[in-house]
């Protein structure tokens, strides 16, 4: 926004749409001069409209006025300047709004094929898993600012958050419900404590938090609030201890438990789907899940309906080793 306003208060200068053939072998060339093609940043803009089929094409109906553009800070200029001032120009109405995205450096510099320090994307989703990968990518940046990857630094995050907050609830859970309630989501009672309380509270808070946190453009926070009720699930299946219960023959403590924990990873499928879709859509099946985890039909409370018969397949998420060099580009 302060470059943008920066450049404005400038002096502007007409922009010349056009380059000689002499200086440039390729491009469209001008309909008024065989001796000039247009500029890329003349032409390249008008796709997100012509692509559409311009104004009154069925598409351009129903994408246009587009909600945002979404770009990298190095073409802020022609999206923020030039292509507003086309778009008056034409009378065409503006789009909503602008987010622009930094840049993913690694272990603190810029990626360079001469330092050998290239980031391949493809090798490492080989590796760990393309569900993994973006969620680490969404995780870890901070929307309009640059951020830096590091493999360890990716391994001890999966590790952490993936394979043991959520991987290992998931197969704790799994296992109690296959021991206790003969593999089938357990029914709950009315109980009302003061803890169960606090933990619902907790599950019904999560979704308006990530919508809040997408609205704002703000992956980040939304995956970091459906973390928060995974790390609750944690602590509330810690505090009501139901192989301790179980012990005592306190069956209504051990069924509400696990039915609780249980929903609040049917919820967690819904809101991570979006990053993790694949890893996801196991989870939803393992808890015994028709269909496919879509958000919002999906959210409401209480909507995991008991006697669904638990699928226990491999680990979600096993855990990783760190070994270095396989993706990243070496000289």
């Amino acid at each position: 926004r302060g470059e943008v306003l920066a450049f404005l208060r400038s002096p502007l200068e007409d922009l010349c749409i056009s380059r000689p053939k002499s200086r440039l072998t390729w491009g469209i060339p001008l309909p008024f001069d065989d001796n000039f093609v247009t500029y890329v940043w003349f032409d390249a803009l008008i796709n997100y409209i012509s692509a559409l089929g311009y104004p009154g094409g069925e598409l351009y109906q129903r994408y246009w006025p587009a909600a945002y553009h979404v770009t990298a800070k190095d073409i802020l200029k022609p999206h923020a300047i030039y292509w507003p001032t086309m778009l008056k120009a034409a009378g065409i109405p503006m789009y909503r709004g602008l987010r622009v995205h930094g840049y993913w450096g690694v272990d603190q510099a810029k990626m360079s094929k001469s330092r050998g320090n290239v980031v391949r994307p493809l090798d490492l989703t080989d590796k760990y898993g393309v569900d993994a990968f973006r969620y680490f990518v969404i995780r870890e940046m901070t929307f309009g600012q640059d951020a830096s990857f590091n493999e360890e630094a990716f391994v001890i995050r999966y590790n952490a958050e993936l394979a043991n907050d959520l991987g290992n609830l998931l197969n704790r859970t799994l296992h109690m419900v296959g021991r206790y309630c003969e593999g089938r989501i357990p029914a709950p009672s009315g109980e009302e404590s003061a803890e169960r309380r606090s933990f619902i509270e907790r599950a019904l808070a999560t979704p308006g938090e990530v919508q809040r946190a997408i609205e704002e453009w703000n992956p980040q926070g939304a995956v970091l609030a459906v973390l928060e009720l995974v790390r609750a699930a944690n602590l509330y299946l810690e505090q009501r201890a139901p192989w301790t219960a179980h012990k005592r023959g306190e069956t209504a403590h051990v069924h509400t438990t696990l039915y609780d924990v249980a929903e609040a990873l049917r919820w967690v499928a819904v809101l991570l789907h979006p990053v993790m879709p694949g890893k996801m859509e196991a989870l939803w099946q393992a808890l015994g899940q028709a269909g496919a985890p879509h958000w919002p039909e999906r959210m409401a409370w209480g909507a995991l309906e008991p006697g669904a018969a638990i699928q226990r397949g491999e680990v979600l998420f096993p855990r990783q080793e760190l070994v270095l060099g396989e993706g990243v580009a070496q000289e």
